[in-house]
């Protein structure tokens, strides 16, 4: 296959080492990936960007952001923001890649963020488009992709779970995602503290996870950053519970995080939202920790209750099973994460969505592609366009 992707024009990847963003790291292990399997990938990207298998295609780009505080600076310059210098550097590179893909350059194009080439895709309508949902389909989101939409795209859920706001999306596919089993790594004996990690936010529940310790009384250790718009939930929910057992760590970059991972009685993630899916979640059963969550978003698809960790109705249920977690064999923690959610399985199951869709454009006519896109043209323009025509 001929596969160009993209995350963002504006940050290169792999990403900045102080900057927590998932979908980059997801893009490059599965550019990778694919590309060490045969495929030819162009993963699109700012000047900085480096893969080593992948080819890269920076378009002499400059990055607006390279660290995390450039990228806060980004996020919170008005002025920047209100000409959507940010998009307008995303829409370069999608430019470029439909317009490679129209020459046939290409098979498929995928992006991590959907926004930045609904409009592109449904003007090229003889290009086959991937989406990957990383976000929560919102009410808004849902607006946007149905005013985009056009037979040429398709959406990959990361948890079937993620799919429930809106069911009827065309979707190609869900697909896990993964994490390098190479990195996050078994090692020992478990020590007697519980941990908890993310953004310090509402939505990741440090504030019930702080309530399950004390209620427990362990020891718990809190990782993540803190970035400014969360900065009084922390200050009024986790800084006044700081003593000796229980301690903020700050941001630890994630190659230094396995030590926390593996020495942890148990991994909470009490989480307050539907949450599409949780790599913390699978960084910590690859290191051989259960994983003890509320029963909100993607957890129950990504733990096996009472196997891998366990899955409550609340926080009392929490309590319960801190107490009952050295039940739970940390060796079966870590086969799940092998069996189901290694970054091979992801790039297995990309793999397997993305040569279908092409199969299943290539044997569409081009007189096809138009009579589907025409369906969703409004009434009175398409009769215009078929008296035209005549």
């Amino acid at each position: 296959m001929k596969i160009a992707m993209m995350v963002r024009g504006y940050i290169p990847a792999p990403r900045p080492l102080d900057i927590i963003y998932a979908p980059i790291d997801l893009a490059v292990a599965l550019s990778e990936g694919l590309a060490r399997r045969g495929h030819s990938v162009d993963f699109f990207g700012p000047l900085g960007t480096k893969l080593k298998h992948a080819n890269v295609e920076t378009l002499n780009l400059r990055p607006l952001a390279r660290n995390q505080k450039e990228l806060t600076e980004l996020y919170h310059n008005l002025d920047l923001l209100t000409h959507d210098i940010p998009g307008l550097w995303d829409r370069s590179m999608v430019s470029e890649m439909f317009a490679r893909a129209a020459k046939g350059q290409y098979d498929l194009l995928f992006f991590h963020h959907p926004e930045v080439a609904l409009a592109a895709a449904k003007s090229n309508p003889s290009v086959p488009v991937v989406h990957v949902l990383n976000d929560p389909v919102y009410p808004w989101y849902r607006e946007v992709f149905e005013l985009y939409h056009s037979p040429n795209q398709h959406y990959i859920s990361i948890s079937n779970n993620q799919r429930r706001d809106a069911p009827d999306l065309p979707y190609a596919g869900t697909v896990y995602n993964g994490v390098d089993t190479d990195l996050f790594t078994t090692n020992g004996k478990a020590e007697d503290y519980l941990l908890t990690a993310g953004r310090i936010m509402p939505e990741k529940g440090f504030k019930e996870a702080i309530q399950v310790a004390q209620a427990t009384n362990h020891r718990l250790l809190i990782i993540g950053p803190i970035y400014p718009q969360h900065q009084g939930y922390f200050d009024q929910y986790i800084k006044p519970h700081l003593n000796d057992k229980i301690l903020y760590l700050g941001y630890i970059e994630q190659k230094h995080m396995k030590r926390y991972y593996q020495k942890a009685k148990a991994f909470l993630t009490p989480v307050q939202w539907e949450e599409p899916f949780g790599l913390t979640t699978l960084e910590a059963l690859a290191c051989g920790t259960p994983v003890i969550t509320l029963n909100r978003g993607a957890a129950p698809e990504i733990i096996v209750d009472g196997k891998t960790g366990f899955v409550v109705d609340s926080i009392a249920e929490m309590c319960e099973a801190v107490q009952k977690v050295e039940q739970i064999n940390r060796a079966d923690c870590r086969a799940h994460v092998s069996a189901k959610f290694s970054h091979s399985n992801m790039v297995d199951e990309y793999e397997t969505v993305f040569k279908q869709i092409i199969r299943d454009h290539k044997k569409k006519k081009p007189a096809q592609i138009v009579a589907d896109t025409l369906k969703r043209v409004p009434e009175q323009i398409k009769k215009t366009i078929t008296k035209q025509g005549k």
